[in-house]
């Protein structure tokens, strides 16, 4: 069997110039843009990384962006009241809180204080709860969502498909399995506590691996034909891996998505398009 390589680069490039297209129309109707805040608290190096390549990113389409830099040791009060200041301003469509925070902050009770519609990151709980319930207006995390892009691009079917996700973190395993389920996949979600995950794995039609740690899943552990979505990045002496074992899936998956290349690159892409359905819930933009 001949295994599609999914590039996760090109499609987000389709979902950018998507992206683009559309600010550029309400632009030229003479609407404002939309506006994209990033807190970043310290100066982790994966996160300036980041933050750099979302304003460089949304440069591109034309969405405006401001960065607000804080030093290592903020207090949580002088953090809150950045959130604050963006919460209340109009011009500003999606806050972005860049994780992780430095020690002494309570990440959990800060991330909430975000407006859940501008919260393009999908933390919020509100989000979270409209996501399980099947409400469409939420803001889906980026990274599940983007996997769905993926599927949907190139042409993967989900309905009646069974999908196995291995991994149940918030930020991807949970959202991936109600974003799958609202797709009318058949999930079954295993995580580290699951005896014999091959018995699992080896049944999906669609396989998400979101654990962090590589070489999870190997080629052995898959049927024929399935379709294996790789969302780990490990950073190893032999460079990036994913969770999965590329290449002992190839001939046998029937598509997969390489580390890098694949999941990643549509992370900010869909960042991209939530602020853009933010920006379009405050335009009042059907």
């Amino acid at each position: 069997m001949d295994t599609r390589i999914i590039s996760g680069s090109e499609i987000a490039k389709a979902v950018r110039a998507d992206v683009r297209n559309e600010v550029k129309t309400y632009v030229q109707a003479g609407r404002r843009a939309p506006k994209l805040a990033v807190i970043l608290v310290g100066n982790d190096p994966a996160s300036e990384v980041y933050v750099r390549n979302k304003s460089k990113a949304c440069e591109k389409v034309g969405i405006l962006h401001d960065t607000i830099n804080m030093s290592a040791d903020s207090t949580e009060e002088e953090v809150i009241k950045v959130i604050e200041g963006l919460n209340a301003d109009p011009q500003v469509d999606g806050i972005l809180l860049q994780l992780p925070l430095p020690a002494h902050l309570d990440e959990k009770k800060i991330t909430q204080l975000v407006l859940a519609n501008k919260d393009v990151d999908g933390f919020h709980i509100e989000n979270a709860g409209m996501l399980s319930t099947g409400r469409w207006e939420a803001f889906f995390p980026c990274t599940p969502w983007g996997v769905i892009e993926i599927m949907k691009r190139e042409g993967l079917p989900i309905r009646g498909k069974h999908c196995v996700i291995v991994g149940r973190s918030n930020l991807v395993g949970k959202p991936e399995a109600l974003l799958m389920l609202a797709e009318d996949a058949t999930v079954t979600v295993c995580h580290s506590r699951t005896p014999d995950l091959k018995a699992f794995t080896s049944q999906a039609d669609i396989l998400v691996v979101a654990v962090g740690r590589p070489g999870t899943v190997n080629g052995d552990m898959i049927k024929e034909g399935a379709v294996v979505i790789d969302v780990g990045i490990n950073r190893t002496e032999e460079g990036l891996k994913g969770d999965v074992d590329f290449d002992s899936c190839l001939g046998k998956a029937a598509a997969i998505t390489p580390v890098p290349g694949g999941v990643g690159p549509m992370t900010i892409a869909m960042l991209l398009k939530n602020t853009l359905k933010a920006y379009k819930l405050h335009e009042q933009i059907d």
